[in-house]
């Protein structure tokens, strides 16, 4: 497939952009993109996209998509594992249904790629999934799976404990028990190495599913996922990270923007959202839309997420809009939901920009992304026409 007199806005670190050009696509992938002065391919399946822009296919990178599922309640309630407080071994990919209808609701709104987290009532909560949101099973949709594990600070793991009397119900405890996982974790890779490197001396230690799992967050490989709120508990999370020696990406953050000087450096960045919900618990007080514009301009980078079903994620370019509103400058808005996104989460490799060597995931408007009058004009997705009439 081939897109061609399209104004290309590649969002790549130049933020290049081709005025009138085209992009070739084959098995899934992008294989060149230029200006149409260089263009002399003579193929059936060409979309002619004049006075149309294309932009990379939106990301949102926290989400809980297909674990909560539309419609449902206790049936489709697959996030949280609320019985132990400590489960890294538990995978996204495993309670994810994607046949929720809200990943043709994402795909068609231009969102090509999701994280899907478990849920924030248990500290240690599992491994979060980079995927599509276009396929028929989750095996053939996945970009990294574990691409990061979740844990949860706060009010979230409090209440939910405190419910069951059962520990941890403070903020001490729920620290606590996270170091100590993470301790352990430490060891067993430790005792692990030292069998490898000589098993004659050295046992092999038990396998340990649960430790097992933390093996890549400790050699960091992949980052850790804190769910935080209040600023104190955003300093437990880098707290922690610093102790042991691993990657910190803040999810949330929502007093992020009151402590940004003291953030700088210490995190990977920070998932900010979602803003289009109510200050339903104490720890949400200071929400406010203005939050990633001014996380975005002290230098840290920022992505947008919806949180989904919090927000309903077909409502992501409508977050960056109303931030843009709020104080967001509108090209770093659109970066939140693609390449600094596909940054922040590892997977810029694969998507985030329109390149060669890309995903071919591309979204075809007729106007601004953060135009919420209008819906886009085509999806392509794996270079495939998945949404919208084109000739």
């Amino acid at each position: 497939m081939i897109v061609i007199n399209a104004e290309i806005h590649t969002m790549d670190n130049d933020n290049t952009v081709i005025a009138n050009g085209y992009v070739k696509m084959e098995k899934g992938k992008i294989t060149g993109i230029g200006d149409m002065e260089e263009f002399s391919e003579n193929l059936p399946d060409i979309i002619n996209a004049e006075g149309k822009k294309i932009y990379p296919g939106y990301i949102d990178v926290h989400t809980h998509l297909g674990m909560f599922e539309d419609s449902l309640c206790f049936e489709g309630d697959d996030g949280n594992e609320s019985t132990d407080p400590v489960t890294p071994h538990l995978r996204a990919i495993d309670g994810t249904n994607v046949f929720d209808k809200c990943f043709m609701e994402a795909l068609c709104s231009g969102v090509t790629t999701v994280l899907i987290s478990p849920g924030s009532t248990n500290p240690v909560a599992g491994e979060i999934a980079a995927i599509k949101t276009y396929g028929k099973c989750i095996d053939n949709m996945i970009i990294k799976s574990p691409a990061a594990i979740k844990f949860s600070l706060g009010e979230n793991p409090k209440s939910v404990y405190n419910d069951k009397d059962s520990t941890p119900i403070t903020r001490m405890a729920i620290a606590a028990v996270i170091r100590e996982i993470l301790y352990k974790a430490k060891k067993y890779l430790s005792e692990k190495e030292k069998f490898e490197n000589d098993s004659e001396n050295f046992d092999e230690p038990e396998y340990d599913m649960k430790l097992e799992s933390l093996l890549p967050l400790i050699k960091k490989e992949i980052p850790a996922h804190f769910h935080a709120h209040r600023a104190d508990d955003i300093f437990t999370a880098i707290r922690i990270c610093k102790e042991f020696d691993i990657r910190c990406v803040i999810v949330h953050g929502t007093d992020a923007h009151l402590i940004c000087d003291e953030l700088n450096g210490k995190c990977e960045g920070i998932f900010s959202g979602p803003i289009m919900t109510d200050r339903s618990k104490p720890e949400l007080h200071n929400l406010t839309a203005s939050s990633p514009g001014i996380i975005s301009k002290s230098g840290i980078t920022t992505a947008i997420i919806t949180d989904h079903p919090e927000t309903p994620i077909n409502y992501l370019t409508l977050c960056a809009a109303i931030a843009v509103r709020e104080g967001m400058d509108s090209l770093s808005a659109v970066r939140s939901i693609t390449s600094e996104a596909a940054e922040i989460a590892g997977i810029s490799d694969r998507v985030g920009t329109v390149e060669a060597g890309k995903d071919a995931d591309i979204v075809i408007l007729e106007t601004d992304p953060l135009d919420i009058t209008k819906k886009p004009y085509a999806v392509i997705a794996g270079g495939k026409l998945v949404y919208g009439m084109v000739g």
